[in-house]
């Protein structure tokens, strides 16, 4: 049986590329904007068949495929169909489209934020299906939680699998916090052999030509194994904080005046991990506490000396979206976490691409 070939739109780092390759496909090609998570997929899966640019530039050579993954970002999507037909961001999900009538694939897969389900978006890609230009293909959509399936993150996502060779059908769990399913991963079961100590602020001062261009990188996990040097008002907030924890743990003359004045909200602002939970979604900015969930889960109630107090770094981060430790990264410290939080959780991506593999025999 032929290798099933794939093409990654909007492939940012790679996470879903990642995902396909563990499950037998072989990328033909993939496009991303951004140049340094363009250097992160070229220093994982080759430069030969990616295109940095625009996505509305790449107009020649587009292969035949038997999957196309990836969606445009949620902005993209925020006014489509509005009265401006040259409104730019209805401009990504056009090029969607054109890329996919011209590819060919059997499937189309596209991920994007739990709220895509409900949208007028979702609503109009439907209608494509239903009478437009992909009336070729049947679409199932849900909300996957990644948490079930085996990724140690609760994080929700809507996924459309689109097919033109038979109904879709959405991979089944593979975990469950309750039930006859294996149990949740844990943070625990993410953080093995990993240091609680950091030896290091900065990445290594090292370049490599990626599409004739000299880029930060590439960086081997162990780089990415980040500390941050916090100011001593911020350590006393951190030794507060419990596993589950979060700014209503703090005594009042350790609260900001911003949060004394907002005494509801969300409560996992200044929060700690637990050890033995998936953790919260990995966003772009986890290496400040004060975004979310993102304190280090050690934490002794009773002795102080046994307390990370620091935010997870960029490498643990890693580990929570399932990317492998032989995984490459280039770009700056704020890239490569734009890069980790943007992702899609490699594990995720490869029970999706076993499912599909499996109902129709790629």
């Amino acid at each position: 049986m032929a290798t099933p070939k794939l093409i990654d739109l909007f492939a940012g780092c790679g996470g879903m590329t990642a995902g396909f390759t563990n499950a037998g496909f072989e990328p033909v090609a993939a496009v991303e904007w951004d140049l340094e998570a363009a250097a992160t997929y070229a220093a994982n899966f080759g430069e030969d068949h990616v295109h940095w640019c625009d996505i509305a530039e790449w107009k020649e050579g587009i292969p035949k495929a038997d999957v196309v993954i990836g969606g445009p970002p949620c902005q993209g999507f925020s006014n489509l169909g509005t009265r401006d037909p040259d409104d730019p961001r209805n401009r990504l999900w056009k090029e969607y489209v054109r890329i996919v009538l011209t590819a060919e694939p059997k499937l189309f897969v596209i991920e994007n934020v739990d709220r895509f389900r409900s949208s007028h978006e979702y609503a109009l890609l439907e209608a494509e299906v239903d009478n437009g230009a992909l009336s070729d293909y049947e679409i199932v959509c849900e909300v996957l939680n990644a948490a079930d399936y085996g990724v140690p993150q609760r994080r929700k996502r809507t996924i459309v699998i689109a097919s033109k060779v038979g109904p879709p059908v959405m991979p089944s769990p593979t975990h469950s916090d309750t039930g006859d399913l294996p149990g949740w991963s844990t943070v625990r079961s993410a953080f093995t052999n990993i240091s609680f100590e950091t030896d290091h602020t900065k990445l290594p001062v090292m370049t490599t030509p990626f599409f004739g261009q000299e880029v930060r990188g590439p960086y081997k996990e162990i780089d990415l194994h980040l500390g941050r040097n916090p100011k001593p008002i911020s350590l006393s907030r951190y030794d507060y904080i419990p596993p589950g924890g979060g700014r209503f743990d703090l005594p009042d003359e350790l609260m900001p005046r911003c949060w004394l004045e907002k005494p509801t909200g969300t409560t996992d602002v200044m929060g700690r991990m637990r050890w033995d939970r998936p953790s919260l979604t990995i966003r772009t900015e986890f290496f400040k506490p004060e975004k979310g969930q993102y304190l280090h889960p050690q934490w002794d109630e009773d002795d102080p000396e046994d307390r990370v107090n620091r935010p997870i770094t960029h490498l643990e981060a890693t580990r929570l979206q399932t990317f492998p430790e032989d995984f490459m990264w280039c770009g700056s410290k704020i890239s490569i976490a734009k890069q980790i939080g943007n992702a899609v959780p490699c594990l995720l991506a490869e029970r999706i691409a076993v499912s599909l593999r499996d109902q129709f025999e790629l």
